[in-house]
């Protein structure tokens, strides 16, 4: 008897264990273990390691590949603006040639929340084609008439600072007008959802981003770029080794932030060459038209080196693909990057 009772308890012992994991795998498979998670199959249990390793992709992915609509200012660049607001936040900051020899910024940000953007400027037309393929509202504080014509052609979700209230846009006192207008992530966010537009957006980045550092082991060296727009405009990066980013100066200046006083600077340069010309319009005031689309030479340019690339855009509205000489898309480290589109004819030094 004492032996039957002994079966008796192993097999409810057995029987208890079975259940046990049956409603174990139950709960796994619908997700209602704290922390737990399944890749591919494999199941975590959250572990520290686990919950961390996680936390940095999650803000990989918010940075460049969330839900967040990106947001593209117009950032004035005439010296009567330095120091601007925002530049080192912004995962994308685009530089191309105005009227004057004077160049204008567009500056992209996704995520962030800033008290403080700006000087904001006008538009340009060919601004447009960038805020496009990044899927971007376009902030702009008045426009060209190009410009005013294309944003409607093309439906471009736009705020223009000029028609908003001063509460929205906001002129401050330490810089003078027109350098002096500014406004917020919020206030765009809050302006954007008045007029309908989309906050969220599926568009994929325009660079291939990776998480292990991209070193170009048979790039040139690039510790100094030098790019000259016009002979009144000269754009230099300096690289610090001990932080792999690059400096920025303009016209002998160093960049710094307006508030924080912080110097600008970039983990990725991206230089391409485009055909710049003066239009002919009843204003006179020489601005300029691009000549963007097509295959353009440049370069890419990071952790003190620098590789020949060519910068690929179909149409205006299409994503500009980015390829190394033998056509393979280019890696890109992790971080923020200045794209550099500058006079076909410009003499850009590497060193």
């Amino acid at each position: 008897m004492k032996n039957k009772g002994i079966i008796f308890l192993v097999i409810i012992l057995i029987l208890l264990v079975a259940v046990a994991g049956i409603l174990l795998a139950i709960k796994i498979i619908d997700g209602k273990i704290d922390g737990a998670t399944m890749s591919n199959g494999i199941i975590s249990l959250g572990t520290e390691q686990g919950k961390e390793k996680e936390k940095e992709e999650v803000k990989t992915i918010n940075v460049y590949n969330g839900v967040d609509r990106p947001i593209a200012v117009m950032i004035d660049n005439h010296k009567g603006a330095w120091p601007q607001a925002g530049l080192n936040e912004a995962y994308l900051v685009y530089e191309i040639i105005v009227e004057g020899g004077e160049t204008r910024l567009m500056a992209c940000f996704k995520g962030k929340d800033l008290e403080k953007i700006g000087p904001v400027r006008s538009s340009r037309h060919y601004f447009l084609d960038y805020a496009l393929e990044n899927d971007a509202i376009y902030v702009h504080f008045g426009w060209s008439p190009q410009a005013e014509s294309d944003i409607s052609t093309y439906k471009v979700n736009n705020i223009n600072g000029i028609t908003q209230s001063s509460t929205d846009f906001w002129r401050v006192k330490d810089k003078k007008s027109p350098h002096n207008a500014v406004t917020s992530t919020k206030k765009i966010l809050s302006m954007a959802t008045s007029k309908g537009y989309r906050t969220t957006s599926s568009s994929k980045s325009i660079l291939s981003y990776k998480a292990e550092e991209v070193n170009l082991e048979d790039g040139t060296v690039a510790n100094e770029v030098k790019i000259p727009y016009s002979d009144l405009h000269t754009v230099e990066y300096k690289y610090n080794e001990e932080t792999k980013k690059y400096e920025r100066y303009a016209r002998g200046t160093k960049q710094t932030d307006w508030d924080t006083k912080e110097t600008i600077t970039t983990k990725n340069i991206i230089i391409t060459f485009a055909e710049n010309y003066t239009l002919q319009d009843v204003e006179n005031k020489g601005r300029q038209g691009l000549k963007n689309t097509g295959d353009k030479k440049g370069y890419y340019i990071t952790n003190g080196k620098a590789i020949e690339i060519v910068a690929s855009k179909s149409s205006r509205t299409e994503k500009t693909i980015y390829k190394d000489l033998l056509g393979n898309v280019i890696d890109v480290n992790d971080g923020n990057t200045f794209i550099q589109i500058c006079p076909i004819d410009a003499k850009v030094v590497i060193e």
